[in-house]
């Protein structure tokens, strides 16, 4: 009993590229070109909808999404349906491949929603048959992120806000989920039991390797093996002319005693009557001639078996570079994810016993907000003073103030010795900054009325 394959990812806008490969526009390598026509289009396209790349358009386009979607937004996923070589071949002999396909289609359906399947091509022209689908990730129901932030909220006591629960989002992250993707792989393996298919094991760190780095594998080991044969058959050509060459000289050798004269043939079958010692000689010739041609038959034989030895060597050699190749994926994301733990854990453990911490790095991003530079940020982080000329930004004005050797410096905030603020001349940045609009404004409205005032009377 074998397994069922379900490789789900996450496309990069419309998926254009995989489109031309799904459809054959673009044909790799390993497609049997004779085989193209039965492939199969198992999803039908709207009206005035001809490709996937449009189908995902047109999803988008009615799906009533009322946020605008962002440039880097997830559109599509692809998802890829199968099983081992072996049991989709018995699949395909038992005559219930079209059944597979229908009941993959079914799964894809219920799991993701129909109208969010838009493609799924069953491919016939590649060694095992197999089924490129495409999903594009419209939910319903509340963010997950806006979810945590109102359950935080409401056990903090602050006012929440009723919001749409049930509008339309794209979102792939809510699809895949780390809990949906171990559910997707036990709910399709429950749909495909009835043909001999079962679910891999559950929490296995086994990685899916792309379909580019098996090829670029495959290839250099396609080339070693080509080189390897094209230097056995040099060596088989090479035996087949020292064949012919031996050959040759056994027919000349023939020849040469038909060319003789009649004296000399009678005088010889005379002699080879009597067993004359040239005649003999001859036979010995003869002999030794078919048992070197026997030789070179029997060395044509061995090169055709290195051929197959090492064919399957290199079949054995992929294998193993795939499977450490695998190995190797899950140390990295081992270590990997060992690594982000100890950050995360010092990082909380910064936060714990430097109450300053959490501060400090507000204060960086308030410093670098204003307009100061690195060294700058440094020595005002330090608590040192700063003489500062040049401008200063407010965000919540929206203007820039020029300066002119104002003491900047970073002080505990006297109604909250838990936090740091900013000071300009001894003064709040922002109680400065809006002194500073302040008068500006008030300035600029003097400069209005006087203008005013010198227009002079009006008729």
């Amino acid at each position: 009993m074998g397994y069922v394959v379900l490789h789900i990812e996450k496309a990069a806008g419309t998926d254009a590229a995989m489109s031309g490969h799904v459809e054959r526009r673009i044909t790799p390598a390993n497609v049997i070109t004779t085989l193209t026509y039965l492939n199969e289009e198992l999803v039908e396209f709207p009206k005035g909808v001809t490709n996937r790349t449009e189908a995902i358009q047109h999803r988008l386009d009615n799906a009533g999404l009322e946020r605008k979607i962002g440039k880097n937004q997830v559109r599509a996923l692809r998802v890829m349906l199968s099983g081992s070589p072996e049991d989709m071949k018995r699949i395909r002999l038992a005559g219930q491949l079209d059944a597979w396909a229908k009941d993959s289609c079914g799964w894809l359906q219920k799991t993701f929603g129909k109208e969010n399947v838009v493609s799924a091509v069953l491919h016939l022209d590649e060694k095992t048959p197999h089924i490129h689908a495409t999903v594009v990730p419209i939910v319903r129901g509340e963010r997950r992120k806006a979810k945590l932030e109102r359950e935080r909220n409401t056990a903090g006591g602050k006012r929440t806000y009723r919001t749409k629960k049930d509008r339309p989002r794209l979102c792939a992250d809510d699809m895949m989920a780390r809990d949906k993707l171990k559910a997707y792989q036990t709910t399709y393996a429950e749909a495909m039991a009835k043909y001999g298919l079962r679910r891999g094991i559950d929490g296995s760190e086994a990685k899916h390797i792309s379909t580019q780095q098996f090829y670029r594998e495959v290839k250099v080991m396609t080339d070693i093996l080509k080189a390897d044969i094209k230097e056995l058959q040099k060596q088989k050509a090479t035996t087949r002319e020292e064949l012919n060459r031996v050959k040759k000289e056994v027919q000349t050798e023939r020849l040469k005693g038909a060319a003789t004269s009649a004296a000399t043939n009678i005088a010889e079958s005379i002699g080879a009557m009597f067993g004359s010692n040239r005649v003999k000689a001859l036979e010995r010739d003869n002999i030794a001639l078919h048992r070197e041609a026997a030789s070179y038959e029997e060395t044509i034989e061995v090169l055709q078996t290195r051929i197959q030895v090492m064919q399957s060597d290199h079949s054995r050699e992929l294998m193993t570079m795939q499977a450490r190749h695998a190995v190797e994926v899950v140390n990295l994301t081992k270590q990997h994810e060992k690594e982000m733990s100890l950050m995360k854990t010092a990082l909380s453990k910064a936060v714990k016993w430097f109450p300053y911490f959490r501060e400090m790095i507000r204060m960086e991003n308030v410093c670098r907000t204003a307009g100061f530079d690195d060294e700058q940020t440094a020595t005002l982080l330090k608590g040192k003073l700063l003489e500062y000329s040049g401008e200063l930004d407010s965000e919540g004005h929206n203007c820039k103030f020029t300066v002119e050797r104002v003491a900047v410096r970073i002080t505990p905030d006297p109604t909250d010795k838990r936090k740091l603020q900013l000071n300009i001349d001894k003064v709040p940045f922002k109680e400065w900054c809006r002194e500073k609009f302040e008068k500006m404004r008030n300035a600029f409205c003097q400069s209005v009325q006087r203008q005013q005032k010198y227009k002079g009377p009006r008729f």
